[in-house]
């Protein structure tokens, strides 16, 4: 019953986000500052992490292909294949997991703790509009440009850490990349990076908005959201491989 409970209240959050809006300028001035909290605050994680992705990623895959009958640029197909379908798309949606997501939690958290979500709702505001619907457009228009761009720079030092350490040049890199390419996984990421986009945006914001307490039930909320979120990810990564792979 508690899941249930949670269950009910999550979908009767969204609900209440869909009605017209009060004031479309203040709308679309907080979506443009959530795109810009959500994107800019986590990229610079997000090149660090792409890049050494696909630098280990390459390190590994020719450690385990050290038989003469497998051709060389085969490592880097391997790479382009695990980076865009796997890596890039379910890693960084993890770690944007904790980063924006326990931002989103601990900022509504705060809010509703010092009744700031209580004095828009005494104004007419729809908080649920306001506050939670910018926080998820946001994220579906920034996070799948963020794996996007992951997914370019894990492929980019995978093709740098593979000729820095010996392992193959860059024209037999750029070989591999070139062959065999189904386009499907591309298509197929972009399912999983506006999921989880969803996911990491609109859990958080429910944590968060129905927090209560004081300061220390809003760390606990973050934690929760941040935790919750992650297992959702998985399952959602699961769910989507199963049915559309």
């Amino acid at each position: 019953m508690h899941f249930l409970s949670h269950v009910g209240r999550y979908l009767t959050m969204l609900k209440g986000m869909f009605n017209k809006p009060e004031n479309g300028k203040m709308y679309w001035k907080e979506f443009m500052h959530q795109c810009v909290e959500i994107g800019v605050g986590s990229l610079p994680i997000v090149v660090i992490i792409s890049i050494f992705l696909g630098a280990v990623t390459t390190v590994q895959t020719a450690y385990q292909l050290v038989s003469p009958l497998v051709p060389q640029q085969t490592i880097a197909q391997i790479v382009r294949d695990s980076v865009i379908l796997e890596l890039s798309p379910t890693v960084v949606s993890i770690v944007l997991a904790g980063v924006v997501g326990s931002k989103i939690a601990s900022e509504l958290g705060n809010m509703r703790i010092s009744e700031q979500i209580d004095a828009l709702e005494i104004m007419g505001i729809n908080t649920r509009s306001y506050l939670v619907m910018p926080k998820i457009l946001g994220a579906l228009v920034v996070v799948p440009c963020l794996i996007t761009l992951s997914a370019v720079l894990a492929i980019w030092g995978g093709r740098v850490a593979g000729n820095m350490s010996g392992i193959l040049a860059y024209n037999i890199y750029d070989m591999g990349l070139r062959q065999n390419l189904n386009t499907y996984n591309i298509v197929f990421a972009f399912y999983k990076a506006y999921t989880f986009a969803f996911i990491i945006s609109s859990v958080p914001a429910y944590y968060g908005y129905h927090v209560k307490g004081g300061a220390l039930e809003i760390g606990r909320s973050s934690t929760t959201a941040v935790v919750v979120s992650c297992i959702m990810i998985l399952l959602a990564d699961y769910g989507l491989a199963a049915l559309l792979l």
